[in-house]
């Protein structure tokens, strides 16, 4: 049911403080009492909180006291914004949003992975060598969708555009670049998953409940992170709500754990 791999030290506690409310941010022995929890070390939290304060991906928010920074702020937001996923997108009328970046070149490896991860975040796909598209269901315009690439690491030399009157063979060869069965299997998979945890997560443990909120909950999140929001009828739509709105209430029940994790660290200290 739980992934087995436990999360990196940077990886925790950039999502902890991405669930901490931005001006209390989190004390140093509150991400060290979490990563307890995972088997990770005082010290790797240290360290980390070292290293991603000097990429300016945490801040300083007091002595002792983290937030994240500048630099995770943008995609932080973007991340966020999964709770509203299921609101974003509106009817299908046929339309491709279209980026061109065939020009970049791909010598720089961190440019490119930056590109990848943003074409991907956004549910774009390889259709032609430098070609990607994604439907255009989406209730952001064009221009939104460009503002959204660039933010998150495209560069600003590819094109954004809007492809309308796509010929059926080649409509036809875009509409199959989705794996979209294993797609809706998994949402009701996690759907499934979701529900029977919140059912008996009563009788875990603090602690029990805390790591496990945070494994499938993260397993969770990301699958909505990445969703592609693809349209009817390449996806099943209401299956897809189900599990977003299952997310939603897990999110929130984890919360509550959480909160109820550090409090009682701050009773004991």
């Amino acid at each position: 049911m739980f992934s087995s791999e436990k999360p990196s030290a940077p990886a925790l506690i950039l999502d902890l403080l991405l669930a901490a409310h931005h001006s209390e941010g989190l004390a140093v022995g509150e991400l060290v009492a979490a990563s307890h929890l995972f088997d990770l070390s005082e010290n790797s939290v240290r360290v980390s909180l070292v290293r991603l304060a000097s990429e300016g991906k945490v801040a300083s928010v007091g002595r002792g006291r983290y937030c994240l920074g500048p630099q995770a702020q943008d995609l932080a937001r973007d991340v966020s914004a999964w709770r509203e996923a299921t609101e974003r997108t509106r009817a299908w009328s046929g339309d491709w949003i279209l980026v061109l970046s065939s020009s970049l070149g791909r010598s720089d490896r961190k440019a490119l992975r930056r590109r990848e991860r943003a074409l991907n975040l956004l549910g774009f796909r390889e259709w032609e060598r430098g070609a990607f598209v994604r439907p255009h269901n989406l209730v952001q315009g064009v221009d939104e969708v460009r503002r959204r690439l660039y933010a998150l690491g495209l560069e600003r030399q590819a094109s954004v555009m809007l492809a309308s009157e796509v010929d059926e063979s080649r409509a036809s060869v875009m509409r199959g670049l989705w794996d979209v069965r294993p797609l809706n299997s998994s949402y009701r998979r996690l759907r499934v998953q979701l529900e029977d945890w919140l059912a008996q997560s009563p009788a875990l443990s603090l602690d029990v409940a805390a790591r496990e909120s945070y494994l499938l909950g993260g397993q969770a999140i990301r699958q909505v992170v990445f969703d592609p929001l693809l349209p009817d009828p390449l996806v099943d739509v209401v299956a897809r709500a189900r599990f977003v709105d299952a997310v939603r209430r897990f999110d929130e029940a984890g919360h509550a754990i959480w909160h109820r994790f550090f409090e009682s660290r701050r009773a004991a200290a």
